[in-house]
């Protein structure tokens, strides 16, 4: 008879789940004596130092390679510090298991023996599984030990239903270490539904009929295929392609004759011409939403009306959700073709530089140096827009956006993504205020642990802009931008982070003039070829 332990590794393991990413906890015990015995798992078992890594591993994973991770942490703490990612794995319909532990015997016989934590410290009403309801899809507390098995798999399934995301399980100590006789049948896992008929028909009309129609996207880029079939339509339609405000994904070729760019405060003149606009995989195309009044829109996507937005209030003349990349195919082989008239490509402004390194001056250095197979973790806030118009030269499936209203995601994402390909080069751009965010130490700790080696190039400008920037947008004359004097916002004295990188194995360099950053770009990417690699790029001070 298999232990609970036993039954949870295999049913993870016959749902097709590959890697678990995990944190220590108390709770694990049977889980580990499980793992001892257990090849399969000797080496697709991830151990880290924090919860948070562990996670935001796995979210960088699972976008890395469209396959469900599994995440184990420690009961009730570790649970919460789940939480922030989790929530963002929801909203980004991002599908993982997460799993914690729980003790529901209190060691009075004749339940096993535990400690005295999981009644003093350890324990909520509830349990974990309520802690978590409200940042994923399905939170469950398991209540039966001879459902082990099935309700794992029942978790397995549910993530990758559409709307996709994390799902939460809890899972007693007491039902780890206990015997599972019943086994769960075979279950199979369920696709993503297709495009409604009646929806894709409506679409194709009205794209057909348009004078000037326009795509804007944010998220098409989850599945690289799903670019080339934006890319047929767009090529059928002659349509401009816009990026909306926050682009997690590369979207589309931004070589291409119709990428517009991003559409952030101005609205560009051929959107704001245009007749019928497609939404794929947008959330904010513009702001405020009020903004258009005057044309169709076509929202196009797996969960297109956001439910778990307060507000949305955008129009929608026709709504279609189901799986895109084969809609936009569909759609792109039914319209009538369009010559080549529209080219939007302009030539690229070189940034100039000045006595001291500017953002555009470092996204610029980075794109001239960047290898072809690079792929790029983007945590910054101020510095965002520069770098996507800079980064001009990644491919589909090359860059993830790693804040979703929450910073502190930026390493662990990329050393999921570093393990999801361990051939590819990795750079993490992360600004310093989004670096002291992270779980720093935990995250170096686990790049050095597994031999996940990275470049970070850490945007170092002493302080948060965004929120010295909202100061004087909500208050232009008041106090704080009469005196300068906005509290809270610097990062000062600034930290050596060489020597943190140092610390845990790694090479590091601080760069402050211009015209050195290149060469130092050069050897950050060398020696991240087999170590951590940390380049200190000394902005001028908010």
């Amino acid at each position: 008879m298999a232990s609970g332990a036993e039954a949870l590794l295999t049913a993870l393991r016959r749902m097709g789940v590959e890697r678990i990413f995990a944190s220590p906890g108390s709770d694990w015990a049977p889980l580990w004596e499980a793992l001892a015995t257990d090849s399969f798992w000797s080496e697709k078992y991830i151990s880290s130092r924090h919860e948070e890594t562990a996670i935001a591993m796995a979210l960088g994973y699972a976008k890395a390679t469209g396959k469900l991770p599994a995440v184990m942490v420690h009961t009730t703490v570790g649970a919460l510090h789940t939480t922030m990612i989790a929530r963002a794995a929801l909203h980004e319909r991002i599908p993982m298991v997460i799993l914690a532990g729980e003790v529901i015997g209190f060691a009075e016989p004749p339940s096993p023996k535990v400690g005295r934590q999981w009644l003093r410290l350890l324990t909520d009403l509830g349990g974990p599984a309520r802690l978590m309801e409200s940042c994923v899809k399905w939170s469950f507390g398991l209540n039966v030990p001879g459902l082990l098995p099935h309700t794992v798999q029942r978790a397995c399934q549910l993530a990758v239903s559409a709307p996709r995301g994390p799902v939460f399980v809890s899972v007693p100590t007491e039902y780890m270490i206990a015997g599972v006789e019943a086994d769960a049948p075979p279950a199979a896992l369920p696709g993503l539904p297709a495009v409604g008929e009646a929806d894709l028909q409506k679409m194709q009309e009205m794209l057909a009929a348009a004078r000037s129609p326009v795509i804007v996207t944010e998220e098409a880029g989850r599945d690289p295929a799903t670019v080339q079939a934006l890319v047929a339509l767009a090529e059928a339609l002659d349509a401009p392609v816009y990026e909306a405000w926050q682009p997690y994904y590369m979207n589309f070729p931004r070589s291409h004759r119709l990428y517009g760019g991003m559409v952030v405060d101005e609205m560009p003149q051929p959107l704001a011409d245009a007749d019928v606009v497609l939404l794929v995989e947008s959330v904010l195309p513009w702001h405020p939403p009020s903004r258009v009044s005057d044309k169709k829109v076509l929202v196009l996507g797996e969960d297109p009306l956001h439910p778990r937005l307060p507000f949305w209030g955008f129009r929608a003349d026709v709504v279609a959700s189901g799986e895109v990349g084969p809609a936009l195919l569909r759609l792109a082989k039914s319209v009538p073709k369009k010559s080549a008239a529209k080219d939007l490509r302009k030539p690229k402004a070189a940034s100039q530089a000045g006595p001291a390194i500017d953002t555009r001056w470092a996204a610029q250095e980075l794109n001239a140096v960047l290898p072809d197979d690079a792929i790029v973790v983007n945590e910054t806030i101020t510095h965002r827009l520069d770098l996507h118009h800079a980064l001009d030269r990644l491919a589909p499936g090359a860059f993830f956006e790693a804040s979703y209203g929450g910073l502190g995601v930026g390493l662990g994402l990329a050393l999921g993504a570093k393990h999801a390909h361990p051939g590819r080069t990795v750079v993490c751009t992360i600004g310093d205020g989004a670096f002291h965010y992270n779980p720093v130490v935990a995250s170096l700790g686990a790049a050095q642990e597994h031999g996940l080696p990275l470049l970070v190039v850490l945007f170092n400008n002493a302080g948060y802009l965004s929120q010295k920037r909202d100061v004087a947008n909500y208050y232009p004359k008041g106090e704080a931008v009469r005196t300068g004097k906005v509290v809270g916002t610097p990062i000062a004295p600034r930290p050596d982070y060489v020597k943190l990188a140092e610390a845990y194995g790694g090479w590091g360099e601080k760069v402050e003039k211009p015209g050195e950053l290149r060469a130092a770009l050069k050897r950050g990417l060398e020696q991240a070829r087999s170590r951590l690699a940390l380049i200190d790029v000394v902005l001028a001070p908010i």
